[in-house]
């Protein structure tokens, strides 16, 4: 092989690896939620630690925690009941709906039984 035919297969190499990152990332980035979070909402928190057969009708979801500050970046400070504070990933946490009211709709169908 000559010198100048192992440069080229290099820098493809390169590139294609440049590729591969790229799909890879936006593959990653489309797969992240964004949510709408304000200081002062009321979220659940995530508990991942929580593994199979340790507690397996515990629900994954902890809380009411109250959001104190968002962060860049998406990390979140959360204030427990206590008053105590810790910061997470914005990913481990989803609005709480407590007080939301769904709306019930009912339909009825009347069908005509009588023969003319």
């Amino acid at each position: 092989m000559d010198l100048h035919e192992l440069d080229e297969i290099r820098l493809e190499t390169y590139d294609k690896s440049n590729i591969y990152k790229e799909r890879t990332k936006a593959f990653h980035d489309n797969k992240i939620q964004q949510k709408d979070l304000r200081a002062g909402d009321k979220v659940l928190l995530f508990n991942s630690k929580l593994r199979l057969f340790l507690g397996k009708l515990k629900s994954r979801w902890s809380g009411p925690f109250e959001i104190k500050e968002i962060m860049p970046y998406g990390a979140v400070t959360l204030l427990g009941k206590d008053g105590t504070e810790f910061t997470i990933n914005g990913q481990r946490v989803k609005n709480y709906m407590a007080n939301e009211s769904t709306k019930v709709v009912t339909s009825l169908y009347l069908t005509d039984t009588a023969t003319v």
